[in-house]
């Protein structure tokens, strides 16, 4: 049941984002509430700190409109004034000399948002609010007030971090307060939210003698520990590098009695090190989700992850299970089909004609609904295993029966690069290479592909469709059938 509504949210949440559009990068393992006191006023044509000059006798009951004096101009000086009298509505409690903070928009006649403040609430907004415009330089002022008292202010600086990408956070190492770190992430009455958060800041500032304690964590996992298994099993493989992902293997990837949302943690850890992180070699964490694969049920989780890291080392392995999946597990032919539709080698090209003869629905489905996987940025210091175009090793563009561009790779040379991790099959890097190559490149993502209208139009009605769905499990929580047991 678990494992069926994981698929279900997922499939909504990739098929209206294929609709809406990308989403702005953030902390890999947070998740913002809200907008930020920062972010909400970035909106905003005026922000004042105002101080209410009606009472309960003397405001308005019937509008709710009450009297306030401006105090502070924060933002929108050409809109405002400091002692200027506004109207703004509120239907909370309010008492002459109450403070506020104003927000307003459609300048001239400016209407006002209220949020009530404290002493301590208005400095840590104005002090926010005189910080410079740079990511770095706001996260080491929030940083400070992760763990305030005061809850506004501390699920404020919270938000701030969820909300920036992890390669800003990142520059902050230096300045954590790693001890404290190290204690709040063991404490177990810590919010989930809050300790994913504080596992990622540890893989930045932490080292190799934390790696115990968190083997000793993952090893006899608390409930609390479960809830953020992902942002756990990230820093100590941050920590550890690549002589950590035997222990992960062992314990979610290979072992089929493992829990399904402790197998898709691992999974989630090992998609931010592939591509965000930068400790261990995407042909490493290939040969752990390669283990995924041997596990039918969860091996469409994964395939899509082996394309965009260009790994082709599983198109036989690929091409049989599109063979002999259950027919009631069809759902895992599409994911095969992208690949092999992103997948520049000939194999590839001859496996796609043979599954149109096998199930030219699920092709045509393939095609019509999802791009062909785009590659991640590769990283800088990763190994090439498949000769790309160059003047000395010569390739093209061929095309295939389903009038896909396929880029045909030559064989090696004399003078092969870094021998290749045994048993992988990596592209080789697309940085800094010729205009030529970047040609035929974008040729062969789909994305450059004209786009037919209808097909579009047919994807936005099965993201919201999809998204009822998901609406509707979440408040009902079935019908949900369990799926097939692993052997």
């Amino acid at each position: 049941m678990i494992r069926q509504t994981y698929r279900t949210l997922t499939a909504a949440v990739m098929i209206a984002a294929i609709a809406i559009g990308p989403i702005a990068s953030a902390c890999p393992f947070c998740e913002s509430v809200q907008q930020t006191i920062r972010q909400q006023s970035e909106t905003m044509d005026a922000v004042v700190i105002a101080s209410s000059l009606d009472g309960e006798l003397t405001r308005n009951l019937t509008t709710g409109v009450v009297k306030m004096k401006v105090e502070k101009v924060l933002k929108g000086g050409e809109h405002v004034k400091a002692g200027q009298t506004v109207d703004a509505i509120y239907f909370g409690k309010v008492e002459v000399g109450r403070r506020f903070l104003l927000s307003g928009v459609d300048p001239p006649n400016l209407q006002w948002s209220c949020l009530p403040v404290n002493e301590r609430n208005e400095e840590y907004i104005v002090k926010a609010t005189e910080i410079e415009d740079d990511p770095v330089a706001r996260l080491r002022f929030f940083r400070q007030y992760l763990e305030d008292e005061d809850p506004l202010i501390s699920r404020d600086a919270y938000d701030e971090f969820a909300s920036t990408p992890y390669e800003e956070i990142s520059k902050i190492g230096p300045d954590m307060d790693h001890d404290r770190l190290i204690k709040w992430v063991q404490e177990p009455e810590m919010g989930v939210d809050r300790k994913r958060l504080y596992l990622t800041m540890l893989g930045i500032c932490g080292s190799e003698k934390d790696v115990p304690m968190l083997e000793e964590m993952l090893k006899n996992p608390t409930k609390s520990v479960s809830n953020g298994l992902d942002a756990l099993i990230a820093c100590y493989l941050t920590l550890s590098g690549e002589k950590g992902l035997p222990l992960i293997n062992e314990l979610y990837i290979s072992n089929k009695k493992a829990q399904f949302s402790h197998t898709y943690a691992a999974i989630m850890a090992l998609r931010f090190h592939g591509t965000e992180g930068n400790v261990i070699p995407r042909s490493a964490l290939s040969e752990s989700l390669h283990k995924i694969l041997e596990r039918e049920q969860l091996a469409d989780m994964v395939i899509p992850d082996l394309a965009k890291w260009q790994d082709w080392s599983q198109i036989d392995r690929l091409t049989k299970l599109f063979k002999e999946v259950d027919p009631k597990d069809n759902w895992l032919r599409v994911p095969v089909i992208n690949y092999m539709r992103a997948c520049p080698l000939p194999e590839a090209a001859e496996a796609l004609k043979e599954f149109e003869k096998i199930d030219p629905e699920a092709v045509r489905r393939a095609k019509a609904f999802f791009p062909a996987p785009v590659p991640v940025r590769p990283k800088a210091d990763e190994e090439s295993t498949t000769q790309i175009n160059s003047p000395e090793n010569p390739s093209s563009v061929a095309e295939s029966t389903s009038g896909e561009p396929v880029l045909s790779v030559a064989k090696p040379t004399d003078h092969p690069a870094t021998e290749p991790r045994l048993g992988t099959r990596y592209a080789a890097a697309m940085a800094n290479q010729t205009p030529a190559l970047s040609g035929i490149v974008a040729q062969q993502s789909d994305l450059t592909e004209a786009s037919n209208p209808w097909e579009f139009a047919c994807v936005l009605l099965v993201s919201l469709a999809s998204l009822v769905i998901m609406v509707f499990l979440v408040l009902t929580g079935g019908p949900v059938v369990d799926p097939k047991p692993e052997n």
